[in-house]
C-alpha cells in the first residue's frame, strides 16, 4: 500500500496569520480587494469593447458561419458552405458562436466572452497563488496580470489566445490542489484542461505541459510510484480531451467535410505537426508569408530570434515591463527557500511558475518560424505570479529571516525596485513623444522607492506603507499607462500589438515597428524597409498597408516602385504583381482596382484601419452598392462569391452575412479548392461572383491553385468594377 508523504506540506516561509491557506480564515479586507480587483480589471476588459469592430475578421467570419451551421461550427469552417477550415483548432471558435447564436452578429457578442476570459483568468491566478502564498501574493499576482499591456490587448481581441490563457491558468490551479493531497482526480481535471487548451490553439498548450508534471512528481505528498501512475493516467486524459477531435476529423472521409485550412495535404495532424507545430520552431512552415527559415530568423513580424528578443524593440513593450523582475524574484526567492523538503510548496510553487515562464520563453526566444508580439501573452501570468510571491517571501524575510537574511531581502527588493524603474524608463524611451513626462516620474519615483526601502528597518510602520505604495506606483505605471492606450485604440486585422507605436531598430530582438510619430505615414502606414509594417492611420498598432500601396486611395499592392519591399516579395518573382493571371508565382492574384475600404466592421473609425497586405492580414468592408451587387440572387448560389485569402472573404462574408469561399485559406497557399474543383463548382452555379484583389501566396511555398484559379477566371469571364473592386461574373456562362 503507498504511503502518504506529508513532511513539510506548508509552506516554510510564509506566516499563516498574515497569508491563510486553503481553508484558513481570511483577514477582512481580502474579499472587499479581491472584489474591486474584479470589477477594474471588468471594467479594463470591456470598456469601449464595441470600437474595435469585428477586431480580427478571419476568426469573426468563421464565428458567424459557426453561429448558421453546426457542421462549420464542429470543424471551425471560415463560411456555413463548409468550404476550408480556419488554421487553428476551433475552441475558441465555439465559445464566439454560442455567443453569437445568443446575442446576434456584432462586436460584443465577439469579444465580450474574450474579456470574461480575462477577469475569470486574473480571478484564477489569484485563486491559485494565494492557496500557498496568501492573499497579498495573490492580489499582486492579479493587478500584474491585470495590467499588462498584450494582456489588456488579446482579453479584449478575438483570437484564441484568451481562451488558451485561461485555461491553461485553470490547469496550473489544479496542479496546485493535487499537490496538496496527492490527488488524482485533480492532476486528471490539469491534465483535461491542457487537452481542452489544445482544442484552442494547438501545441501550443502543451509548452506548459512538461513543468506541471515535473512539479507534480517532485512535490506531492506520496511515493515515486504512485506519482509516476497518477502522472501517466493525466497524461492518458490529455490524449483523450486533445485527440477526440482530431480522431474525428481524420476518420470523417475529406469529401464530407472542409478542408482543413493551413495544411496541403488535408490533414489536421500536418497541421498540428508542421504549420502549427515544429514550423514554428524551424521555420518551415510550407505555405506562410513569414518564418525565418533558420537560426536567427522569425519572419518580418518576428524581431530577431536570440536571447533578447523578448526585450526587444517589437515585444518589449508587450509583456517585458516586469519581467526582470520576475526572474530577479524567482532566483531569490529559490534561495530562501533553501534545502527545503521535497514536498514543500514554497518552492513547488516557485518551480511551477518559474518553469512556466523559463520554458515558454525560451522557446518564444528562439523560435525561427512566425512569432508574433501577441504570443508573449502566455508568458503573463507566470510574470504576475512570479512578482507576488517573490516580493510577498522577501518582505517577510525581512522580518522572520536571520539578520544577514533579512540585509540581503531588503538589498533584493531595492534592487528590483531600482531595475524596474530603470528598464521601464528604457521602454518608455523608446516612444519619446508619448507622454514624455512619464519616464522622468517613474525614475525619480524610483529613487525615492528605492530610499525608503533601505531606509525601511529605521521607518515607523506607518511610513512603511506609502514606501510600499511608491514602489507598487513605480512598477506598475509604465505597463498600466500602455494598457489604458492600448484601451482607448481600436485594434483590427490578424497582428495586434498594445501600447503606443515604437519606433523601429534593430539589433537583438530588434523591430523595426514604426511609430505614431515621425517617419509614419498615417495615411496608412508605410513598410519601414525591415520586415515590418506601421502603425495604422489612427494610431492602432495594427499592421497597416503593404509595400507599394496607397493606402489613401485605395489602390491595390504592387502599383508601388517596390523600393521598400520585404526580401522574398516583389524582389522579381511577381509575388506582388499583377491582375488575377498573375501566373502559377502570383502573389495577390487579383486585378487592379480590387481594393475598397480596408475596416474592422461595425465601430471601427476611419476606412483604411489596419489594412495589410492587400487583404492578407484584415478585411475589406464592401460599400452598400457592392454588397447589394453580391446578395443579389443570393439563394441561387452556395456561395455568393469567392476570393482568395480568408481575411479578404471575411469582410464580404460578414457584411452580407452569406458564405463567401476562401480560395486557398489564409495565406492563399493552401491546395482548397484545386482548379478542377472550382471549374466544377462554376459549372454547377455553385458560385455567384469572383472578387479580384486580397490573398498573398506564401513565400515559403505551398499551393499555386489560388494564381491557377485567378488566371483561369480573368480568361473566362467579363468583369465588372464597383467601387474600385473588380468582379468577376460566374454566373454570367460567358468564357473567353
Amino acid at each position: 500500500m503507498d504511503r502518504t508523504d506529508t513532511r513539510s506540506a506548508a509552506p516554510t516561509v510564509v506566516d499563516r496569520t498574515d497569508a491563510p491557506l486553503a481553508g484558513g480564515p481570511a483577514p477582512a479586507w481580502v474579499r472587499p480587494a479581491l472584489a474591486l480587483l474584479l470589477l477594474a480589471t471588468g471594467l479594463l476588459y470591456l470598456w469601449g469593447l464595441g470600437a474595435s469592430g469585428w477586431a480580427n475578421s478571419y476568426y469573426a467570419a468563421a464565428a458567424q458561419a459557426g453561429s448558421q451551421d453546426w457542421t462549420a461550427f464542429f470543424y471551425g469552417s471560415s463560411d456555413a458552405a463548409n468550404s476550408i477550415t480556419v488554421d487553428k483548432t476551433p475552441a475558441s471558435l465555439w465559445l464566439m458562436a454560442f455567443s453569437v447564436r445568443l446575442f446576434g452578429l456584432n462586436s460584443w457578442a465577439l469579444l465580450a466572452p474574450q474579456a470574461l476570459c480575462g477577469v475569470a483568468t486574473v480571478g484564477l491566478l489569484y485563486a491559485t497563488v494565494r492557496r500557498w502564498y496568501g492573499p497579498v501574493a495573490g492580489l499582486i499576482a492579479g493587478v500584474v496580470l491585470a495590467v499588462t499591456p498584450v494582456a489588456t490587448l488579446m482579453f479584449r481581441f478575438n483570437n484564441p489566445d484568451a481562451l488558451l490563457v485561461l485555461l491553461l491558468v485553470a490547469a496550473a490551479y489544479a496542479t496546485v490542489r493535487a499537490v496538496e493531497t496527492a490527488s488524482s482526480r485533480w492532476l486528471l481535471l490539469a491534465g483535461a484542461l491542457v487537452g481542452l487548451g489544445f482544442l484552442t490553439k494547438m501545441l501550443q498548450a502543451f509548452l506548459v505541459l512538461p513543468v506541471l508534471a515535473a512539479v507534480y512528481l517532485v512535490a506531492a505528498p506520496t511515493t515515486p510510484g504512485r506519482r509516476i501512475r497518477q502522472v501517466l493516467i493525466a497524461g492518458l486524459g490529455v490524449v483523450v480531451v486533445a485527440g477526440w477531435w482530431v480522431a474525428v476529423v481524420e476518420l470523417v472521409p475529406a469529401e464530407h467535410r472542409p478542408y482543413i485550412g493551413g495544411s496541403q495535404s488535408n490533414s489536421v495532424l500536418e497541421l498540428t505537426l508542421g504549420y502549427n507545430g515544429l514550423g514554428r520552431i524551424t521555420g518551415g512552415e510550407v505555405g506562410s508569408v513569414g518564418g525565418g527559415g533558420g537560426p536567427g530568423g522569425g519572419g518580418p513580424f518576428a524581431g530577431q530570434a536570440g536571447p533578447l528578443r523578448m526585450f526587444g524593440t517589437q515585444v518589449g513593450g508587450q509583456i517585458s515591463w516586469l519581467l526582470p523582475a520576475a526572474l530577479i524574484l524567482l532566483v531569490a526567492a529559490l534561495v530562501l527557500a533553501g534545502r527545503a523538503a521535497r514536498t514543500d510548496r514554497a518552492r513547488a510553487g516557485l518551480l511551477l511558475w518559474g518553469g512556466w515562464l523559463l520554458v515558454t520563453g525560451v522557446i518564444f526566444s528562439y523560435m525561427s518560424g512566425i512569432f508574433h508580439e501577441y504570443y508573449t501573452v502566455a508568458l503573463a501570468p507566470a510574470v504576475g505570479a512570479l512578482v507576488g510571491i517573490g516580493t510577498t517571501l522577501l518582505w517577510q524575510a525581512r522580518t522572520t529571516a536571520s539578520r544577514g537574511r533579512r540585509l540581503a531581502a531588503t538589498l533584493v527588493l531595492a534592487g528590483t525596485v531600482a531595475g524596474t524603474a530603470a528598464w521601464s524608463a528604457t521602454l518608455l524611451g523608446r516612444t519619446p513623444d508619448w507622454y514624455p513626462w512619464l519616464r522622468t516620474t517613474v525614475l525619480v519615483g524610483g529613487v525615492v522607492a528605492v530610499s525608503a526601502l533601505l531606509l525601511s528597518h529605521r521607518l515607523a510602520r506607518r511610513a512603511v506603507v506609502p514606501a510600499l505604495l511608491v514602489s507598487a506606483a513605480v512598477a506598475l505605471a509604465g505597463p498600466a499607462a500602455y494598457a489604458m492606450q492600448t484601451v482607448a485604440t481600436p485594434h483590427t486585422g490578424a497582428i495586434p500589438t498594445a501600447g503606443p507605436g515604437v519606433r523601429g531598430g534593430f539589433g537583438p530582438g530588434g523591430g523595426g515597428r514604426f511609430a505614431d510619430g515621425p517617419g509614419t505615414d498615417r495615411a496608412g502606414g508605410r513598410f519601414d524597409g525591415g520586415g515590418r509594417f506601421g502603425a495604422d492611420r489612427d494610431g492602432a498598432s495594427g499592421v497597416s498597408g503593404p509595400p507599394g500601396t496607397d493606402q489613401a486611395d485605395n489602390r491595390s499592392p504592387g502599383t508601388g516602385d517596390g523600393s521598400d519591399r520585404p526580401s522574398g516579395v516583389g524582389d522579381g518573382s511577381d509575388r506582388t504583381g499583377g491582375g488575377p493571371g498573375a501566373g502559377r508565382t502570383g502573389g495577390f492574384p487579383g486585378g487592379p482596382g480590387s481594393g475598397g475600404p480596408v475596416s474592422g466592421g461595425p465601430g471601427t473609425a476611419g476606412a483604411n484601419r489596419g489594412a495589410g497586405m492587400g487583404g492578407l492580414l484584415d478585411s475589406r468592408e464592401p460599400s452598400a452598392e457592392l454588397r447589394e451587387l453580391l446578395e443579389r440572387d443570393s439563394e441561387e448560389h452556395t456561395w455568393i462569391a469567392a476570393t482568395v485569402g480568408s481575411n479578404n472573404a471575411s469582410g464580404y462574408q460578414l457584411a452580407t452575412r452569406r458564405p463567401v469561399m476562401a480560395v486557398g485559406g489564409f495565406n492563399g497557399s493552401d491546395p482548397s479548392p484545386t482548379l478542377e474543383q472550382f471549374q466544377r463548382y462554376v459549372a454547377e452555379g455553385r458560385i455567384g461572383w469572383f472578387i479580384g484583389g486580397g490573398g498573398f501566396r506564401g513565400t515559403n511555398g505551398g499551393s499555386s491553385a489560388s494564381s491557377e484559379i485567378a488566371a483561369w477566371v480573368a480568361e473566362n469571364f467579363p468583369t465588372r468594377t464597383v467601387d474600385g473592386v473588380t468582379l468577376y461574373d460566374l454566373s454570367s456562362g460567358k468564357r473567353g
